[in-house]
């Protein structure tokens, strides 16, 4: 039953009253240029992704360890320091629902491009600023310039990409991803050690301009897309609900949203906790911690070939599961056990997020950049409202209560996981 809910895709599987517009469409896809496998173009647009996906994360989540140190010498309170990452994961959010209409029109590659230029000269103005409430001014409009990248990113994939090897180039897509929040993480935590917050910024925007140029250079342009010349709200409301409309689509977005959110949220608190006796980490022995990144870049890899292989309605409860199973072991208090919950957390995270990324893109037959910026929009805002909300279940009952409302929201989102596949399986066999 499970797999034949990822037998290869007719129009029916997609949208319940297909109509002959999604038809002609289907049939075009034989016509496509896809970049296969193997070849120089392939291996340059995933090399073009990985580094637009390193310059976003890394640029994105910098601000993550330095927490503690912004509640310190602002004089805040932990939950105010998330303002820092929420405030552009918020902004970001609702941005990738402008960009993916506006990419329809300005070209993938172009919108990118000066997304991440920005985007790095945000972060080095971050390191200049006097004051906390400039600093969260410029994050906010950092999330703002961001959001031109993630959705489109997805799009271009999806576009360009092998439909037959989509999982495995979405996986390694989110490994680069996956690369940029711990090298962000990293970097900044050993900087801010042993110079300031405000040279570790400064240089991971630096960082992030080289990762704009290398990227530009090197996409191959678009074989599958044509721009729209005129922009049509219409069309684009259409393609919004159109997708909303599909059943399985709803639940994925749910699963963005409450994965993201319970790795944010534990994420942004660990380091409250692990700064405080017994423990009393340092900035760089805390960064050191973010290395666990490692094991959501094998996991986004191989999550994509399992979803390939035996089904990605079988993969990503087991990715739900293997987070939540990674949050209880957390609640120990041997720091070695402590890792180990956030290596099995951040493994799970990715296995769920790869997955449910390949399966917006697979369900979604046309507007594909409409379909990443709904899947991408909830994501983010669970990033950034479970990110905040956390910082009082910390207030609460400290690393107990995190852990709690982490765990809820990962039941919820197991829930939705095999909702999901129960409603593709259903339409599989009915049609």
């Amino acid at each position: 039953m499970q797999r034949a809910a990822d037998k290869p895709l007719d129009v029916s599987e997609i949208h319940p009253r297909p109509n002959l517009h999604l038809l002609r469409r289907t049939a075009e896809l034989q016509d496509k240029q896809f970049l296969l496998r193997g070849t120089s173009s392939h291996r340059r647009a995933s090399l073009a992704l990985f580094l637009s996906g390193f310059a976003t994360f890394s640029l994105l989540y910098c601000v993550q360890p330095l927490m503690p140190i912004f509640a310190t010498d602002f004089a805040v309170s932990p939950a105010a320091s998330s303002l820092s990452l929420s405030l552009s994961t918020g902004f970001l959010a609702v941005a990738i629902f402008c960009a993916a209409a506006v990419s329809e029109s300005f070209g993938r590659r172009s919108l990118m491009f000066v997304s991440l230029l920005g985007a790095s000269l945000c972060t080095i103005a971050c390191a200049l600023v006097p004051s906390w409430h400039a600093l969260l001014v410029v994050r906010a409009l950092e999330g703002l310039l961001l959001g031109g990248v993630p959705a489109v990113a997805m799009a271009y994939l999806s576009e360009e990409i092998d439909p037959r090897g989509l999982g495995a180039s979405m996986g390694l897509y989110i490994a680069g991803n996956a690369f940029g929040g711990m090298a962000g993480r990293v970097v900044t935590g050993m900087l801010a050690e042993f110079s300031s917050w405000r040279i570790a910024l400064g240089s991971l925007g630096v960082l992030g301009l080289a990762a704009a140029i290398g990227f530009v250079l090197l996409l191959p342009a678009s074989r599958n897309f044509t721009p729209c010349k005129v922009f049509d709200a219409r069309f684009h409301l259409r393609a919004w609900v159109g997708h909303i409309s599909n059943p399985a689509m709803p639940l994925l977005f749910a699963i963005g949203f409450l994965a993201m959110g319970s790795f944010v949220t534990v994420y942004n608190y660990i380091g409250f906790r692990l700064v405080q006796p017994p423990y009393s980490l340092n900035q760089t022995e805390l960064g050191l911690i973010f290395t666990v990144y490692l094991f959501g870049i094998a996991a986004s890899w191989i999550a994509g070939l399992l979803g390939d292989r035996i089904g990605h309605f079988i993969v990503l409860p087991a990715g739900i599961a293997i987070a939540a199973a990674g949050v209880a072991v957390t609640l120990s208090s041997a720091l070695p056990l402590i890792v180990l919950g956030i290596v099995l957390l951040t493994s799970g995270f990715f296995i769920a997020h790869s997955v449910a990324s390949a399966l917006v893109g697979r369900l979604a037959l046309v507007t594909k950049g409409h379909a990443s910026a709904l899947y991408l929009l909830s994501y983010y805002i669970g990033s950034s409202v479970a990110g905040s909300v956390g910082g009082y279940s910390w207030g609460a009952d400290r690393w107990n209560g995190v852990v709690a409302f982490t765990l809820s929201l990962l039941a919820i989102g197991m829930i939705a996981a095999l909702a999901a596949a129960m409603l593709a399986t259903a339409e599989a066999i009915v049609n």
